[in-house]
């Protein structure tokens, strides 16, 4: 049996734990839960309830499928349902663009439909909608053609009316730390007229961006992010006009806490009316993390976290009482890791580089096929057809069951870790022998070409390769995730081959783990992965 089911008892509370096995778990004792919530990569995130759901959508950038839909019951357990961007209208996507496309998107429900919106710094503002997020979203649409806008999000007003918040990219536009206003259709399906200036950050809200809109009571509010990703706060503006003037305040910083960067993400309720805000944390090669902070209101302006040290502005918290939602869940959510590949469909977890193609693997009901795909350079951060998934903690292990069905020499699969240095381990054909080989590139970004770590034959075409993500922090206080590979003939006893390596960051999102087959010719073999398990 590849999957086991079973029960967990905590302090007199059965958690029932997904059939993978856990490598973090946000729930503790006496109904608390840790931060962060989520741990990975699922940066500037946007949460909404409807009813009884709470719904979180998250930047996908390049990767696809993207816009990653998750859903929770109690704000604690999340889980992956969907993507709302199976692809990009764009062929340039047929390759890598890494860090471009889907940055900072907002999901907001009217009128009975779930609308999401996002800037592509290079193309203009999207936009998508559906009435079951558990379902099909409809096709991206390009709302407004523009170079520069990012970080969208709408209202639509009691009067019927509908608004867009946006900023800049800097990289894009040369202009930074300013927030603009524009009026929608009411159906939200079109931008009107020209962006009004709302408010200007440059002096004392330096990088001030990821703006989300809100209206409450007689004020309008733009919840937004300010002072850069990993040394920032998050700021409150609020007006009785929707296009100002605005007043300014910050109402969440790291202060005395280790959790750098506490800001950019949403402001929501409970059933029961309790208000939260959940947030992102960048973790470096852990990519951005997710928190939740307990939020009220004091004399019309939010309280966010707790006030440690005493100057007025809260602080996150690293655990909480669980938010009252009216009942007691007691199940046990995570993202999606582990996958045996014994359906029709890959696991949800699951990324690839670019817009997918059909000829890149196939899934057999019992194993993954990976078709060997032609890659000409020794470097394979241009490579589209890796498929990846996020580093799901701290401290866990990868692994995977491979079998190489090599045509010709030079056709290799393996594991990899994946950013702009990336390492792997991989079984290769070569002079009609197979060879382990553990290799490392170092600013693959910058196309330096790959180097050996190390090298051994081995009898056979079929291995099982492991990860070990070891976690600890450098001088700086920075995390550092140091990767240890490993081969096994058995599935019992691993080998160590080569040193250990640092993983390193992707372009605006974490390090990824995963799989891969190349060849160095057209019409070459494939390797078929048995299963791939995240286990401590």
């Amino acid at each position: 049996m590849k999957k086991l089911l079973f029960l967990i008892l905590v302090v007199g509370s059965a958690f029932r734990l997904s059939a993978q096995e856990e490598v973090y778990n946000p729930n503790l004792p006496d109904g608390k839960y840790k931060n962060p919530i989520i741990h990975a990569d699922y940066s500037d995130p946007d949460v909404i309830r409807v009813e009884d759901d709470y719904f979180m959508v998250s930047s996908s950038f390049s990767h696809f499928p993207g816009l990653p839909i998750l859903h929770s019951k109690d704000l604690v357990n999340w889980e992956i349902i969907g993507h709302a961007a199976l692809s990009y209208p764009d062929e340039a996507f047929d390759k890598p663009q890494h860090g471009d496309a889907i940055w900072a998107p907002s999901i907001r429900y009217h009128d009975g439909e779930y609308f999401i919106y996002y800037g592509d710094p290079d193309r203009g503002v999207f936009m998508t909608k559906t009435r079951d997020p558990f379902g099909k979203w409809e096709p991206l649409k390009l709302i407004k053609k523009v170079v520069g806008w990012i970080d969208t999000c709408p209202l639509w007003d009691e009067d019927g009316k509908a608004y867009l918040v946006h900023t800049y990219a800097n990289s894009r536009s040369g202009i930074k730390s300013v927030l603009l206003i524009n009026e929608m259709t009411p159906d939200g399906t079109e931008i009107l007229g020209t962006s009004t200036l709302v408010f200007n950050g440059q002096k004392g809200h330096q990088t001030i961006e990821g703006p989300k809109l809100y209206k409450r009571k007689d004020y309008y509010y733009i919840f937004a992010p300010a002072g850069g990703v990993s040394t920032g706060w998050q700021t409150i503006l609020r007006s009785k006009n929707i296009y100002g003037p605005y007043v300014d305040k910050i109402v969440l910083e790291q202060g005395s806490t280790n959790i750098n960067g506490p800001h950019q993400g949403a402001w929501l309720d409970t059933q029961t009316g309790e208000e939260w805000f959940i947030h992102f944390q960048d973790k470096m090669a852990y990519g951005r993390v997710i928190l939740l902070q307990p939020m009220s209101w004091k004399d019309g302006w939010p309280v966010m976290g707790v006030d440690f040290d005493g100057n007025g502005v809260g602080e996150p918290v690293a655990e909480f009482k669980k938010p009252n939602i009216g009942k007691v869940i007691n199940e046990v959510k995570v993202p999606q890791t582990s996958d045996e590949f014994n359906t029709s469909k890959l696991g949800l977890q699951w990324q690839w580089q670019a817009n997918i193609k059909k000829e890149w693997y196939d899934l057999t009901g019992k194993s993954l096929k990976l078709n060997a795909q032609k890659v000409e350079d020794n470097n394979l951060w241009p490579v589209s057809s890796i498929v990846l998934q996020k580093f799901p903690a701290m401290d866990f292990a990868a692994s995977t069951k491979l079998k190489l069905n090599a045509l010709k020499d030079g056709e290799k699969a393996g594991l990899i870790v994946f950013g702009m240095d990336y390492a792997y381990i991989s079984i290769e054909k070569k002079g009609g022998k197979y060879l382990v080989n553990m290799v490392e590139c170092i600013d693959a970004e910058g196309g330096e070409s790959e180097k050996s770590l190390g090298s051994v034959e081995v009898g056979q075409s079929d291995i099982y390769f492991k990860v070990q993500v070891t976690s600890s922090t450098n001088a700086k206080n920075v995390p550092v995730a140091t990767c240890q590979f490993a081969y096994s003939l058995d599935g019992k006893k691993f080998n160590k081959l080569g040193e250990s390596f640092k993983a390193n960051k992707g372009k605006w999102v974490g390090a990824k783990v995963g799989l891969f087959a190349i060849s160095k010719e057209e019409k070459a073999g494939y390797a078929e992965a048995d299963w791939f398990r995240i286990s401590k």
